[in-house]
């Protein structure tokens, strides 16, 4: 079974990654957080909530610790490098650094969000149907 690391993209999937050994990012709670809040439908903040207290209950998450920071740094500045913006995508490139301190593929259903650095990443596409 190979060992992943999951993309908020792939916990908001209505369709579970299969034969994998997940892990998550503390970032990707970040996320799910941010989103349950900011949701101003009433019917979607509870299934934004609901998810998130399923993800909280499945998952220990790895921390954003010193490495995981030193990583994302490099990341970041590869992203500027290349003449992109990192803080566009700060919250991905913390996912990111996150997989690559750990030593796992990061799987997502937003390959793109991860192109400028997919040669730095370890990247696997998950193909499912997005809420």
């Amino acid at each position: 079974m190979n060992r992943v690391l999951l993309d908020t993209s792939v916990l908001i999937a209505t369709v579970a990654p299969e034969d994998v050994e997940a892990a998550i990012s503390a970032a990707s709670l970040a996320e799910l957080h941010f989103g349950a809040l900011v949701a101003n439908d009433p019917d979607e903040r509870a299934r934004r909530a609901q998810r998130l207290g399923v993800v909280e209950a499945t998952f220990d998450p790895l921390a954003i610790d010193t490495a995981v920071a030193r990583e994302w740094g490099r990341l970041a500045a590869a992203v500027i490098a290349r003449g992109g913006q990192p803080r566009r995508r700060a919250i991905d490139l913390a996912i990111a650094a996150t997989a690559n301190v750990h030593g796992v593929s990061l799987l997502t259903a937003d390959s793109a969000d991860f192109a400028i650095i997919d040669d730095l990443v370890d990247i696997r596409p998950f193909d499912a149907p997005q809420p």
